[in-house]
């Protein structure tokens, strides 16, 4: 069996994955506790992890999950990449990241969280308000150093398209159906990059599916996972 590494996104921590490492054992790696940069923290990383693996990422996750197979593509057994963007941040984006890390250097972390990120996380729903205090908690529980890191890499993160044109393992791109930070043609776009990779898009899901919608993104989880060890 390949082993699964699961990499969560922005100022999230295991907690995202609850249900899918429940049904499809994996280790999740966390990053941006000493790194600023997204290739320092793909480095970091591929250091503790085993010599072959599949890795699936959501968002920021899927953003180090693009670097760590660029470093390493030889040690990349398949590819799932979740509401995320392979290209680097466009600049209205990036403005608004120095004026986030000097509140959040000021103590409102949780303001920052709750009024220009959380809002953009999730679909309507029956679960909506435990996911956003869900969210909260995560990020609160990692701090502002992380916030700051994760931030700083972010801003300054590599396009990625040339590395997913390269790689022709198993992959999954997946994503909610209402995602506003990562829209489906974003997905498109690595689907075409990576023509044998399955476009999966869950309704009724924003931006993280794996908790919105976990049994239908851990059932696409898991027939990727078949590829992967029958590659």
């Amino acid at each position: 069996m390949t082993p699964l590494i699961y990499l969560p996104g922005m100022m999230c921590d295991a907690r995202l994955f609850g249900p899918q490492v429940a049904a499809l054992p994996g280790t999740v790696y966390s990053f941006g506790f000493d790194e600023t940069s997204v290739q320092a923290m793909a480095e970091h990383l591929l250091a503790f992890a085993p010599e072959r693996f599949a890795l699936a990422g959501l968002s920021m996750g899927g953003i180090v999950a693009m670097e760590m197979l660029r470093q390493a593509p030889g040690r990349v057994a398949g590819l799932a990449l979740l509401d995320t963007n392979p290209l680097a941040e466009r600049d209205e984006i990036k403005a608004r990241r120095g004026p986030q890390i000097e509140k959040v250097r000021a103590g409102k972390l949780a303001e920052v969280m709750r009024d220009e990120m959380k809002p953009n996380y999730l679909a309507q729903g029956p679960n909506r308000q435990a996911i956003l205090d869900l969210c909260m908690d995560m990020a609160v529980c990692l701090g502002p150093k992380v916030f700051e890191n994760q931030s700083i890499a972010l801003r300054d993160r590599p396009d990625q398209t040339a590395t997913l044109r390269a790689f022709t393992g198993p992959a999954l791109v997946l994503c909610g159906r209402e995602d506003a930070l990562c829209p489906v043609a974003r997905h498109a776009l690595m689907h075409a990059l990576m023509p044998q990779s399955t476009l999966t898009v869950i309704d009724g899901a924003g931006h993280l599916p794996t908790l919105e919608q976990p049994a239908q993104t851990t059932a696409a989880l898991r027939a990727w996972l078949k590829e992967t060890d029958h590659e």
